[in-house]
């Protein structure tokens, strides 16, 4: 009864002290809740929308707004930190699917094949019984009730951005924090504390900025190296896209906004004209670039990677409008 009654009361101040800090209940971006969201193509939804993408897709494209204009909620299968092509490849190979998908592009991340949550789409083909039963009891007795639960929140994370002294060989790199806030069917968007908050989006800043001024890696580390690796993307997606419309899918690329250092970074390694414009004319796919439609830009980016709540809303609304306008006119309803 003792051990009971400390452990009530330490997860009671551990709750209270991040809800203090501004966290809410949401449910926790894990492998098993993107299967779930997977496994519906396989449950007879193979002929909807998909969205594929990183962060970017994933916090900026909302899906009761997409719903409201369209008439159709989209799978959300973007995940962040990771290029859309692993993703894009799955489906790809699957001949349950024969909708449409949309393909977000964040430069750096797709043209460099990074993937930072690579292991997504092993999970999914590998994922056990035993995991899809503890992914449920996570999403319905855990995820809607606890505001701590939560990867930025976990006791071994906060230690370890605690200010210890530097040792030999110790890495300053400093994690991305908690930016994201997530519903039952992956329906994100941003963290209002990011907006509302200017010492932690400057936390945020600095997360991005570590990025920029870091050494590129050693097969990086030149022009030509940089351009081999984009070019190797380009090709994965010219090969994934042949296998898509061989049966009817329809594919589109959207280059989401980006401002401030975030935009310099990618100009400056990821010219437009040698990676985007190369994308779509290898691919033969249209494309849409927020760079090419005014009502796509003069959107807040409070960290320059994500959209303000609001302005994910209305960037939501003018996609999906220049999308029925210009692309998916028979786009299923």
């Amino acid at each position: 009864m003792v051990t009971l009654t400390l452990l009530v009361l330490m997860l009671a101040a551990w709750e209270g002290y991040w809800r203090n800090f501004g966290a809410t209940p949401g449910y926790y971006n894990s492998n098993g809740e993107w299967a779930q969201q997977r496994r519906r193509i396989d449950a007879g939804e193979g002929g909807k929308t998909v969205l594929t993408g990183s962060s970017r897709i994933l916090f900026d494209v909302q899906l009761p707004v997409w719903e409201k204009i369209a008439g159709e909620r989209p799978i959300q299968l973007a995940i962040e930190g990771t290029s859309s092509l692993p993703v894009l490849e799955d489906l790809a190979a699957d001949p349950q699917f024969t909708g449409h998908v949309l393909v977000g592009v964040a430069s750096d991340l797709f043209f460099s094949g990074f993937a930072y949550r690579g292991d997504v789409v092993p999970y999914y083909h590998k994922e056990s019984p035993s995991q899809r039963v503890g992914n449920w009891l996570s999403k319905h007795l855990v995820e809607p009730y606890f505001a701590f639960y939560d990867f930025d929140f976990a006791l071994a994370a906060v230690l370890k951005r605690q200010d210890w002294p530097v040792r030999p060989g110790m890495s300053l790199h400093n994690d991305v924090r908690k930016l994201l806030v997530q519903e039952a069917d992956r329906s994100s968007r941003l963290w209002s504390k990011v907006e509302t908050d200017p010492e932690y989006r400057e936390l945020m800043r600095g997360n991005w900025v570590q990025r920029f001024e870091a050494p590129p890696p050693p097969g990086m580390d030149t022009p030509e190296k940089l351009h081999a690796i984009a070019d190797a993307q380009i090709q994965r997606a010219v090969d994934a896209v042949g296998k898509l419309r061989a049966r009817g899918v329809q594919v589109l690329f959207v280059r989401p906004p980006t401002a401030g250092r975030y935009l310099e970074f990618d100009n400056k390694l990821f010219p437009r004209a040698q990676t985007w414009d190369a994308l779509l004319a290898r691919t033969g796919a249209p494309g849409i670039h927020f760079e090419d439609y005014p009502e796509l830009q003069g959107l807040e980016l409070p960290e320059w990677s994500h959209l303000t709540a609001a302005d994910a809303n209305r960037y939501s609304a003018a996609l999906v409008t220049i999308i029925d306008r210009d692309f998916w006119k028979s786009a299923p309803r």
